[in-house]
């Protein structure tokens, strides 16, 4: 599997996500910074990492949408190369446009930081077809601005066509309708804001997000 993971100024999980591309694949995934034009060739996977790109100014993943990088990264999604973005790649993917709605800061107005639990809501899909159905996993979040908002009829869509992959077991940042995570129409790119990378080794606390990067895999 041929992998790579964008790395923005202010991106603090990128070599989280490398391992855990190299976990499941026995390769190394091409770290490519923001500021380059052209992705590398052949890639099955394009990540899209956690952290704060540009220092969250404006609002999170605004600046880092407008990127050099960012051209190619929706040419590639759209020749239909999975992409998968995690906590601020969440952001970022809804700021191109990618996936419908925005990250708002949480209803709370803190910082979360914890293991939450979640449903795997869909597991007909690339990202988490190595779910068993129905299942509850738990995977920690890491933000501040992850409560997801669209409008009614763009929430319907969703769920009518089973485009919501994760949800929270429980209200935890003001998510409409607790979305945890969504895949485009197209099925190829998921945004998600709880962090599977993080939850890959038992020694590191549980290994629940290691389906998703096997799914991928095969």
């Amino acid at each position: 599997m041929q992998s790579a993971v964008i790395v923005f100024p202010g991106s603090n999980c990128d070599r989280d996500m490398a391992v855990a591309l190299e976990t499941v694949s026995g390769q190394k995934p091409h770290m490519v910074w923001h500021g380059d034009t052209d992705l590398p060739a052949g890639l099955d996977v394009i990540t899209i990492p956690g952290g704060f790109s540009y220092g969250d100014y404006l609002r999170s993943g605004a600046m880092a949408s407008r990127s050099n990088i960012i051209k190619p990264v929706i040419e590639a999604a759209q020749r239909g190369v999975k992409i998968l973005g995690v906590c601020n790649g969440f952001q970022i993917l809804t700021e191109t446009g990618l996936l419908p709605g925005a990250l708002m800061r949480n209803s709370n107005m803190h910082f979360i930081c914890k293991d939450a639990e979640l449903e795997v809501i869909n597991t007909d899909n690339i990202f988490t077809a190595r779910y068993a159905g129905d299942t509850s996993v738990s995977i920690p979040v890491a933000h501040h601005d992850g409560n997801y908002f669209a409008d009614d009829d763009t929430l319907d869509i969703l769920e009518k066509d089973g485009r919501v992959v994760f949800r929270y077991q429980s209200a935890i940042n003001g998510s409409a309708r607790n979305i945890a995570g969504i895949i485009n129409e197209a099925g190829n790119v998921l945004g998600m804001m709880p962090h599977p990378e993080r939850a890959i080794d038992q020694k590191h606390g549980g290994t629940d997000g290691l389906a998703l990067f096997e799914s991928l895999l095969h």
